[in-house]
């Protein structure tokens, strides 16, 4: 089919669009824009290369990654670096298949030697005689960098391999990469040192490995799982791949632990998606997961093209990045009257779910961006974290862009906004403001706080525009006759809303103190103040010294504290909500020594039963201390499904370790 001008002209854009994309990622270690949508770009390419018969042979579909820098020594690969080509659900993966046992001749199902793709940087390690002797980049895939000396400095590559004969050779092949929780300790080291912030834990890797001097590289904690060989000379390695890295791991090489072999591909689905799960609780990023057919036999027989095997498929999870343009910002008004940016964006399918939207933080935050409304910007979604704006494409969607300036008056209630702190601005009517009696209602009702089933934000917007409520005294006044007047509020909704409220009268004093939204008193602070001083009363009374005695509350919580409580309206507050019922059951002031005292926890990972906040007030109650970060300070560690580096950590330190179900017992044997 001859191809139209307009397709021939696009083919042009797009190979000229990945050649530049593919020198940013591989040799300048500088990407412009997410995995997700460089891979977008090459499939275009790919389509209508294929559709209008226009492939040739300096095609960057047809070229694995970028030429090598001149700044180091090249290296000819033997056996050449390929790519992987990529599939992104199962019918991609269920067409590998076919055509792999197509090319085989075969009717059963084949086996296949599964592992997670980490997202690091592809290199080769060289060893003769079972020595180190060289280290080198992918580069163009026939072309490396030698880098050598900086693969010397990997902690976990031996520089000699274990029980290997003296005339061999052996190219081993991997993927380095820098876990989470290195990343998050080389930033916390950089800020405190006022030195550069790094992006992410993979372009961090690729710097480090393509550093001219070794010292810099070794400062940074890399890692390796070697997933193949090139050169094998002088071994009799077995026939398939499972059975390689089980002898590459006998030799004292890094293998990863999480690989598996599986039967057809409903097994290697089932993988797939088992490790989709495990994602945010592996210390270091994946994006998807490499498929290949496990025997080394069969991988020759089906051999493959110009820059891919055929008889391997990378299976890629939802992308965790992906650009969009920033059509507008908000600015909304929270519980305390702080004033936040919000970006509304062009709606965008990322870590799967559609974004649109995300918090902006502060007018720092806006100015460390460089953000204006227009820019196009990259966004990070990683499984249940809040999407944020990481980053802003320089000449990218930036015309008629203007700028993001905050108002001088509040949004809602058009009084005037000031200045709190370094970086914060809050509106000055208090609760004047309906934005922030609103949400210090909602507060109110939430789960952690006096948990009132069914008073969700839609119903209180309603209850207090519709002026039937003021503050969250007016909530225990509420009839049935009024809720069900509402909008899609009907009478039995009414009686349910109202036996919640009345429930909520029995609750306990730490969830009260919460409830009450004093700036910076969460519920473990509020279990916390309970702990120390046992009832309501010496805490109203405290003084900002008393309180600072309190475990975890410096100089400026113990004076929020004692502000909310020295001003009338609040006491009068107080003093309405006891007379409306609520009652908890009073608890011994304790001075005393409590029987966790002294001990360090950390909670990680999703608890079923409680709440983390529930568990961390809990453990506060019996005297605990509870850390953000495991430190070899840090008596036990208590886990949830999904933990992650924490866990991790907590065994390399031989630090106890207990599950969910573990603590409830702790609880049930202190009596809390």
């Amino acid at each position: 089919m001859s191809a139209p001008e307009k397709v021939k002209r696009e083919v042009l854009l797009l190979r000229k669009q990945i050649g530049r994309h593919n020198e940013l990622y591989y040799t300048l270690d500088n990407p412009q824009i997410p995995d997700a949508d460089y891979d977008e770009l090459v499939s275009r390419l790919s389509n209508l290369e294929r559709e209008y018969d226009l492939v040739l042979g300096d095609s960057p579909t047809q070229r694995v990654g970028a030429s090598p820098s001149s700044q180091f020594s090249e290296v000819k690969h033997e056996v050449p670096m390929l790519s992987l080509d990529k599939v992104f659900d199962g019918a991609g993966l269920r067409s590998f298949d076919s055509r792999v046992t197509k090319r085989l001749a075969n009717n059963f199902a084949l086996d296949y030697s599964c592992e997670p793709k980490v997202d690091g940087i592809a290199v080769s390690l060289l060893f003769e005689g079972g020595y180190l002797v060289r280290g080198s980049t992918r580069g163009d895939g026939e072309r490396g960098e030698d880098i050598t000396q900086n693969i010397k400095n990997l902690r976990g590559i031996p520089h000699k391999l274990v029980s290997v004969p003296t005339r061999s050779r052996l190219e081993v092949r991997g993927e380095v990469f820098l876990t989470k929780s290195g990343f998050e300790s080389l930033n916390q080291t950089a800020e405190k040192e006022g030195t550069k912030i790094f992006v992410n834990p993979r372009n961090t890797a690729s710097g480090a490995m393509r550093q001219l001097d070794p010292k810099l590289s070794g400062k940074v904690p890399l890692q390796m799982f070697c997933y193949g060989i090139g050169i094998c000379e002088g071994l009799n390695l077995p026939n398939r791949l499972s059975e390689v890295f089980n002898e590459l791991d006998t030799f004292g090489l890094p293998v990863n632990k999480e690989r598996q072999v599986e039967q057809g591909i409903d097994g290697c689905l089932n993988y797939c998606n088992s490790l989709l799960t495990m994602r945010e609780s592996l210390d270091y990023e994946i994006d998807g997961a490499v498929i290949k057919v496990d025997s080394l036999v069969g991988q020759k027989h089906i051999g493959q093209n110009a820059r891919t095997p055929r008889w391997a498929m990378a299976f890629k999870f939802p992308a965790e990045e992906k650009t969009t343009r920033v059509l507008g910002v908000e600015f909304q008004v929270g519980r305390t009257g702080t004033i936040t940016p919000v970006a509304r964006l062009e709606p965008v399918f990322v870590g799967g779910v559609t974004v649109s939207n995300t918090t902006l933080h502060n007018m720092d935050e806006v100015a460390r961006l460089g953000l204006r409304v227009g820019n196009t910007v990259v966004v990070r979604r990683a499984g249940d974290v809040i999407p944020k704006i990481v980053k802003v494409l320089n000449g990218r969607g930036t015309r008629g862009g203007s700028a993001i300036v905050l108002p001088s008056d509040c949004p809602v209630c058009g009084s005037p906004i000031e200045k709190d702190g370094a970086v914060l601005f809050r509106c000055s009517a208090g609760m004047v403001c309906s934005a922030q009696q609103k949400e210090t209602i909602k507060h109110f009702a939430s789960r952690s706080a006096m948990d009132i089933e069914g008073l969700g934000s839609k119903l209180v917007e309603q209850l207090v525009d519709g002026e039937l409520i003021e503050n969250v005294s007016d909530v225990y006044n509420l009839n049935v006759d009024q809720i069900a007047g509402l909008e899609r509020m009907g009478r039995k909704s009414a009686e349910n809303l109202i036996a919640a409220i009345n429930k909520s009268k029995s609750t306990t004093l730490p969830r009260f103190l919460f409830a009450l939204g004093i700036r910076e008193v969460g519920d473990a602070t509020a279990a916390a103040l309970v702990g120390y001083f046992g009832d309501l009363d010496r805490i109203l009374k405290a003084s900002v010294e008393q309180l600072e005695k309190v475990e975890d509350v410096g100089p400026i919580v113990a004076f929020r504290i004692f502000s909310f409580f020295s001003n009338e309206d609040n006491l009068s507050l107080v003093k309405k909500l006891r007379h409306s019922g609520i009652t908890w059951e009073e608890q011994a002031s304790s001075l005393s020594v409590k029987p966790l005292a002294g001990q360090n926890f950390v909670l990680t990972g999703t608890m079923e039963r409680l709440t983390r906040n529930e568990a961390k007030a809990r453990l506060i109650e019996l005297g605990a201390k509870v850390a953000g970060s495991v430190s070899k300070n840090t008596d036990c560690v208590v886990y949830g499904s999904g933990a992650g580096s924490k866990l991790l950590k907590a065994r390399s330190l031989d630090i106890k370790v207990i599950d969910e179900e573990e603590l409830f017992n702790l609880f049930g044997d202190l009596d809390v």
